[in-house]
């Protein structure tokens, strides 16, 4: 076990808000070793950007993980060539050139389909019916999962997040998790047969490339927790931040700031994935501490996002602030792959679409947040 700083957090509290616990920690130093969790938190920005590309001590590769044993071995799950081969066979899908000339026609249309029903309604949990569908339908097209319905798609991610973050060992969501990736399994099935076109959907660039079915299976799966959770929240979260901050959201409105200025501050100031997990893989020191092979290590992107080292006020939602230094996507070989076509999702489609056709969006109730390895709003009331 490493010898880092011992420091005792309350779960539920951290889930309900780990920001104050995690500036606690960047006071104790670097890295923390927390009883709860049995893992040792890493939490400056300097030292996961030092640490990632470290792959011979910080291995991704766990055969023992959560991710790996209820997934199954997927990108994010290797490191050196067996990682290089699998992140080149889809590229093709998920590339910035991809992004920008075909998905996002592919995205607009399916914004299009979703605010002609919504703003007849007048009122709507966003959160659902906007941020949830809109991801979720977006992935369908993505992953090549036809058969899936959008509610489908959302449940499965959850439960297939929440198992992989369960690191308290509840039946029950592990159970919730097993049943996700079999009917994940079965909308591969039912795709298969019609796979080996010339298309730009994953299990398709996969198949090209000549990927395993195992690794196609694995990679769909990750590819569904982080592709609908994470614009699922960015999309929701923003909303909520620029109606909670209207002075902001007049300068975007105005043109002084870009969607994507939006964007790259709301992923900074509240990370929909806070924590990437690595193993040690050999001995390693880090200032006074030593990391011993075999100890589990976070990696808290969202308490680096909120580093004072890089950003004044980091407790703060301010679009007008340079953000690029976040880490919100990863800072080594694990960069995530689908982060530019998140980026033509949320803040080339998403967002600018929704505040065109509500200029009037309004919040009717209190909006809840939760989590810390994933986090996000829970619920977006609004009228219009």
């Amino acid at each position: 076990m490493s010898d880092a700083p011992v420091f005792d957090i309350d779960p539920a509290d951290f889930w309900a808000d780990p920001y104050p616990a995690l500036a606690r920690m960047r006071a104790v130093g670097s890295l923390v070793y927390v009883p709860q969790f049995d893992r040792t938190m890493i939490v400056k920005r300097d030292e996961i950007v030092n640490a990632e590309p470290k792959i011979e001590v910080f291995s991704s590769e766990q055969p023992e993980g959560l991710m790996n044993k209820l997934l199954g071995q997927n990108v994010m799950r290797r490191d050196g060539e067996a990682h290089k081969v699998e992140r080149k066979a889809l590229f093709p899908c998920v590339s910035p050139k991809t992004a920008r000339d075909h998905w996002t026609a592919i995205f607009r249309t399916e914004a299009e389909a979703i605010l002609a029903e919504l703003v007849p309604k007048g009122a709507a949990d966003l959160f659902i019916e906007y941020g949830t569908r809109l991801s979720a339908q977006c992935l369908i097209k993505i992953t090549g999962l036809e058969t899936a319905t959008w509610q489908e798609m959302d449940v499965w991610s959850q439960a297939m997040i929440d198992g992989i973050a369960n690191y308290t060992g509840d039946a029950e969501v592990e159970a919730r998790c097993n049943a996700a990736t079999v009917a994940v399994d079965a909308a591969i099935d039912a795709m298969l047969p019609k796979a080996g076109q010339k298309s730009l959907d994953m299990i398709n660039v996969m198949l090209a490339a000549g990927l395993s079915e195992e690794s196609l299976r694995a990679n769909i799966k990750l590819t569904i927790t982080g592709g609908q959770n994470e614009p699922r929240d960015v999309i929701s979260g923003a909303i909520w931040a620029l109606l909670t901050h209207p002075d902001q959201l007049a300068l975007v409105q105005a043109g002084e700031v870009s969607w994507m200025q939006v964007f790259e501050e709301f992923v900074r100031w509240l990370s929909p994935i806070g924590m990437s997990p690595r193993i040690i893989a050999q001995e390693h020191r880090i200032g006074d501490v030593t990391l011993e092979a075999g100890d589990n290590v976070f990696f808290m992107l969202g308490s680096a996002n909120r580093d004072e080292a890089y950003f004044d006020n980091a407790g703060s939602f301010d679009i007008t602030r340079d953000a690029g230094k976040h880490i919100a996507f990863g800072a080594g070989p694990h960069f995530c792959a689908g982060a530019w076509i998140s980026k033509a999702m949320v803040a080339d489609v998403a967002l600018p679409m929704l505040f065109d056709a509500m200029p009037d969006l309004r919040l009717t109730d209190d909006v809840r947040v939760g989590g810390w390895a994933f986090r996000g709003v829970l619920n977006l009331p609004c009228a219009w």
